[in-house]
């Protein structure tokens, strides 16, 4: 075989095994890419549909502006305070003569205040029932629809305008007897940061909020940190709210997240960071809410009808009778949000034990009940029954009395009797303090060992109304009735299915779902129900999924026989040594209920993203810098640019940057490292979001890494497979634009088109600067971007043209091998050395526009905010990009007259190759949940690469 044949042999095999690598490589992030969209789907549709009802308005609303003082109005001329209105309320109040007490909604990011209407409305037509005339006037903040989740600049001037507008709202309410001394706040989203953040303020007297109720905030860590301003607002509640907590104690907090329907803010961060044991401070889901009981979206939450209905009942019974405005006791605001949110019962806290029991009624009411249970249904005419149950005979076999009603008449039923030698009750105590609402049931469980001082229970089942109601009660021993379900490992891979029988000779049983208590875990968790004989009318079947140590229940309702599938997701982490999750079924006697526990995968992979999301950036930043640096590397060794594809599929590192980040978590668990790190003033890991509920991540602590460590390599392979193809999108975009563009521009060959002389490249970073300084940092870093991007552009209509002229004449020039490429710079202008070039030079500049885009992003949120203030002022104030964008700017234009010769001449070059491995080590330490500090760290990969073009 001669030479030749050979050579043609080995470039068909390499040719062949680019090809396959090709495909595998478009394999291997097809599938990545398959994982985001099913984890991506179950995030954004795997819940239960919205059972919400909308709130409507009976009258046209109105909106009126509350004046401010000048100077007020002058310092915040895009800020408004509004008072709702309907109808004839809003006539009488146009004078603001107001005898209400005032509550003040505050509209989240990007929100309006007109969403209080809601709120306004629901209040208003409940107080057309209320006695002696009471009612609320509903105030309203505009905030100018700013985007204070991504773009942290604009809490504190928020902050400081609710306080004025606290000040304007009280001296409204001078002119009567009792004036309003405080008001309530009703905060949405970050609406519930900036209520809070009163109290940091210097001159604020806490005495003028009492009670605040946010719906759907991130109070445990934001979602985003795109700045730093954001990442010092928490700081600052942080440290008031955790550190010196015994300043707020007579401070009341409500927070109330939407459930997994909520995919903006998912439910884990609406914990209040507060110390261990403070009543005052109270977080629940949506979905354990009594008469609530379903899931909320991040806008629904706010319109929802059984939410807002619960929390305008909440209001009239906070209420002091006596001064007409809102309670400033403690103890009995904490006990009504605690009757209203956490457990509907029959009584509040703090009301009388003793009971008006009519123990004169006749004896033909009174029934004894010797059977183990009791099933009644109340016949339709009106009649009073009272059903006695002895205690003495029951204490020994059992441990517990359980009675459940679908009367949901939240009243007294239920007393503790004491009876001498047979007589009717001589004593009687109310007992439905314990009394729990449950769709479709009211439910009380007592425990005997507690009713020692009592010979009977009595239960009442008047049917005054002569509406019909069953009642059934029963005798338990819980040891027999609670059973322990393993569920399965998540590396089962939902192969394996854990199976249990209830055989339902009672009302209520209980299984412990053991090891379920991690949110990385996800179940199906089938429920069929069967039953031997067939009767009408029989009793439907209430699930809960009960949490122990976060109020996050979920609640299913079910016919029977029937069969149903409830989703086994957690919102937190375990905190300690509590009990798994629990599974309490409610059931109908005499039937058979078989429950069976299968792994997710699709909803595993949705709590990875519903997690996690906020670290993919990081990953895929991680990913173009590698790429970076293995173009860079290529050039280096081979003088030739590796195509943009290649390059990326070598981006994927992780045995590099993981293992990397696990060993230094290994390191940082030794105090010495800790302290001699703090000694530096150098951040903390940043490795995992917080996960645990009421726990407050001090800046200096350690972060959670109880994920498992599988989970991050998966989030690299994520932020790769967005790399991947965001660069194809990229590299379309290019090819498309740039056929456009070459209608309107006359195309060049030469692989310095689009390039700036230094001169023009001084006045135009002279230029940005100045633009920049008045105007917002990240006008300048898109325009430097543009600039780069227009140099992309003109090398790929080059590439084109080469091309075309070389297909059509192809004869005439010589064809040089790689080997050949290194001694191009003789060779003519029309050759294909000058389409490697050029090629080379335009995958150079694709890779770098590529990692570019990445600034320019995290940058969007301030522009699109300075954008929407320009009618205001024409600069951001306070700019999280000033002064970054000048070395930034500077930067990006350097690299626009960068070129693959230029750096196979630097001596820098060999040295810069390798900085992109550590500098994603860093990335993937201190960023995941500070993304601000990417920008960073990228100006310390490109700022040697910018010095490689010029030395």
């Amino acid at each position: 075989m001669t030479t030749d044949t050979r050579a043609l042999t080995r470039g068909d095999c390499s040719r062949k095994w680019g090809r396959t690598m090709k495909l595998a490589t478009l394999l291997f992030y097809g599938i990545a890419l398959g994982l985001v969209a099913v984890g991506l789907r179950e995030v954004l549709t795997g819940f239960e549909e919205d059972r919400c009802s909308m709130t409507y308005m009976f009258q046209y609303p109105e909106y009126r502006r509350v004046p401010l003082p000048h100077r007020v109005a002058r310092r915040y001329p895009a800020y408004g305070l509004y008072l709702y209105g309907e109808g004839a309320y809003a006539q009488e109040t146009r004078e603001l003569q107001l005898f209400g007490a005032p509550v003040i909604f505050l509209h989240g990011n990007s929100g309006s205040y007109k969403q209080v209407r809601s709120l306004g409305s629901v209040a208003l037509r409940k107080a057309e029932s209320a006695p002696g005339g009471l009612h609320f006037n509903v105030f309203t903040v505009d905030f100018n629809e700013e985007l204070v989740a991504l773009y942290g600049g604009s809490l504190r001037r928020q902050t400081l305008f609710l306080h004025e507008s606290i000040k304007a709202i009280l001296k409204l309410y001078k002119h009567l007897k009792t004036p309003a001394q405080s008001v309530v706040l009703v905060g949405h989203s970050m609406g519930g940061l900036v209520a809070r953040a009163l109290f940091t303020l210097p001159n604020f007297n806490a005495s003028l909020v009492h009670l605040i109720i946010t719906q759907a905030t991130p109070h445990l860590a934001p979602v985003l940190v795109l700045d730093h301003y954001l990442r010092d607002f928490y700081l600052s509640l942080r440290k008031k709210w955790v550190r010196r907590a015994d300043e707020l104690r007579n401070v009341t907090v409500l927070s109330i997240g939407g459930g997994h329907r909520d995919y903006q803010v998912r439910s884990g961060l609406i914990s209040i960071p507060c110390s261990p044991g403070d009543a005052t401070k109270l977080s629940l889901v949506a979905t354990a809410v009594p008469r609530t009981w379903v899931s909320t979206d991040h806008l629904s939450i706010v319109w929802c009808k059984e939410l807002v209905l619960t929390t305008v009942r909440a209001f009239f019974d906070l209420i002091d009778p006596e001064t007409r405005q809102f309670t400033d006791n403690q103890a009995k605001r904490s006990a009504v949000l605690h009757h209203h949110f956490v457990r509907h019962s029959a009584r509040m806290l703090g009301d009388t034990q003793e009971a008006s029991f009519p123990i004169q009624d006749a004896p033909e009411a009174w029934s004894e009940v010797n059977s183990l249970r009791l099933a009644y249904r109340t016949p339709k005419e009106v009649e009073v029954k009272y059903f006695t149950f002895a205690l003495s005979s029951r204490r020994k076999a059992d441990s517990h009395f359980y009675c459940r009603s679908n009367n949901l008449d939240m009243t007294s039923w239920v007393y503790g009797c004491v009876r001498q030698n047979g007589s009717s009750c001589v004593h009687t105590v109310d007992l439905s303090n314990g009394t729990e609402l449950l769709p479709l049931y009211k439910v009380l469980m007592l425990s005997l060992s507690d009713l020692s001082s009592f010979t009977h229970v009595v239960v009442s089942a008047p049917n005054v109304s002569g509406k019909q109601f069953t009642l059934e009660c029963e005798w338990q021993r819980q040891q027999s009735l609670a059973l322990s379900l393993p569920v399965p490992h998540v590396l089962s891979l939902g192969l394996t299915v854990s199976e249990v029988t209830v055989n339902s000779s009672g009302l209520f049983h209980t299984i412990e779902l053991q090891h379920f208590h991690e949110v990385y875990q996800a179940f199906r968790i089938h429920i069929a129900s069967e039953c031997k004989a067939r009767k009408v009318g029989r009793s439907p079947s209430v699930f809960r999924m009960k949490v122990p140590w976060f109020f996050e229940d979920v609640f299913t309702t079910a016919s029977v026989p029937s069969a149903v599938e409830i989703s086994g997701m957690l919102h937190t982490n375990r905190p300690d040594n509590v009990s798994s999750v629990v599974l309490q079924l409610h059931t109908s006697p005499n039937c058979q209920y078989k429950v069976s526990v299968r792994l997710s995968l699709p909803k595993i992979l949705g709590q990875i993203l519903r997690f996690f999301l906020p670290m993919v950036p990081v990953y895929t930043t991680v990913t173009l810098l590698l790429a970076c640096g293995g173009q860079l590397s290529n050039i280096y060794k081979t003088q030739r640019a590796a195509s943009m594809s290649l390059v990326l599929s070598k981006g994927l590192q992780p045995h590099k940057v993981n293992v990397s980040v696990y060993i230094l978590h290994v390191l940082f668990s030794c105090s010495w490292l800790k302290s001699t790190w703090s000694l530096l003033c150098l951040p903390m890991m940043d490795v995992a979001p917080p996960i645990f509920p009421d726990v407050a991540l001090d800046d200096d602590a350690t972060p959670c890494a109880e994920w498992p460590y599988l989970v991050h390599p998966l989030l690299y392979v994520i932020g790769a497979a967005v790399a991947f193809w965001g660069s194809a999108l990229l590299r379309l975009g290019v090819r498309l634009v740039s056929l456009i563009l070459a209608v309107l521009h006359r195309s060049s060959i030469s692989r310095d088109c689009g390039t700036l002389r230094l001169r023009t490249q001084l006045l135009i970073s002279i230029f940005l600067t100045i633009l920049g300084w008045n105007t917002c940092g990240a006008v300048p870093i898109m325009a430097a971007f543009a600039f780069h991007l227009y140099r992309v552009l003109r090398l790929q209509m080059a590439e084109r043209s080469l091309r075309h002229i070389l297909n059509l004449a192809p004869q005439k020039h010589k064809k040089y091998s790689i080997t050949e490429a290194r001694e191009c710079n003789n060779a003519p202008l029309l050759s294909e050395c000058a389409l490697w070039e050029v090629k080379d030079d335009l995958q150079l500049h694709l890779c770098l526009s590529a990692l570019l885009t990445i600034p320019v992003m995290l940058s969007a949120p301030s522009l699109v905010h300075w954008s929407r203030n320009l009618g205001y002022s024409t600069q951001l104030d306070p700019d999280p990009y000033w002064p970054y964008f000048v070395p930034l700017c500077v930067v990006y234009l350097r690299l626009i007259n960068c070129n693959t010769q230029k750096l196979t001449n630097s001596k820098l070059l060999h040295p810069t190759s390798f900085l992109p491995l550590p500098v994603s080590v860093a990335m993937v330490i201190f960023c995941p949940m500070h993304l601000y500090r990417v920008t960073y760290f990228l100006l310390g990969a490109l700022v040697p690469l910018a010095l490689c073009c010029v030395l």
